[in-house]
């Protein structure tokens, strides 16, 4: 068994608790031959960013799969979903007090901040013909198109770089990462994951945040995977 690529969640993954990237896992990333790939629920221009600081290629999936870009130089491309989400955003304004965060920047999807009742919205949500659902990341609540994910981003990126979504271990921790370790051919959930990504992993390292992804990444390299 043999990978050709990484692809890796930022927050929490290759990050330390506070959210400052990780300086080890930096080095690590930064040593692999393969490309690595960032995947993100954030925005499109700071997916760019953090891989542009750790010395990529600008490879990124950013916004839960709606956005992907295969290099700095090339344009972005974007899933026609925010309508919908717009419409779903209207529909429980009506109940909660929500704020957006980064809208000026996010073109597929709408993130919320985390100070109202997620369970209750979701309820509400269910009860209206809309295809959006509600992802909550740990940093932000993502109302997002259901034909829309990591794994998706992960296969159409993956087209654009000549390879195939089975082509990539993948590196996350939380739920919005399942439909990316679906797609890849093996999943890493580092150990301050959620439980739903622990379950959709292949492995799960001992030590969290930016210290699992460098154990992910010794891990497979002591098996010859990459």
């Amino acid at each position: 068994m043999k990978f050709k690529a990484i692809v890796a969640d930022i927050d929490g993954t290759i990050t330390c608790e506070k959210r400052e990237l990780h300086l080890g896992a930096m080095k690590k990333i930064r040593s692999l031959k393969i490309p690595v790939v960032l995947a993100t629920g954030n925005t499109l221009c700071y997916a760019r960013t953090a891989s542009r600081l750790i010395g990529l290629e600008g490879a990124v999936i950013a916004e839960n799969g709606g956005a992907v870009t295969v290099r700095f130089d090339l344009q972005g491309t974007f899933e026609e979903s925010l309508e919908e989400c717009e419409k779903a955003y209207s529909f429980l304004s009506e109940y909660f007090k929500l704020t957006k965060l980064d809208p000026l920047y996010r073109k597929t999807e709408i993130a919320l901040r985390r100070d109202f009742d997620l369970e209750k919205a979701r309820a509400l949500l269910k009860t209206q013909s809309l295809d959006i659902e509600m992802v909550d990341t740990k940093y932000a609540i993502h109302l997002k198109s259901t034909k829309i994910n990591k794994g998706v981003g992960l296969q159409k990126l993956a087209g654009m770089m000549g390879l195939e979504a089975e082509d990539f271990v993948a590196i996350g921790d939380s739920e919005n990462d399942v439909e990316m370790f679906e797609a890849s051919g093996f999943g890493i959930a580092v150990a301050n994951g959620d439980e739903k990504i622990k379950e959709a992993a292949n492995y799960v390292t001992d030590a969290s945040f930016g210290d699992g992804t460098v154990e992910a990444i010794e891990f497979l390299e002591s098996n010859g995977w990459i």
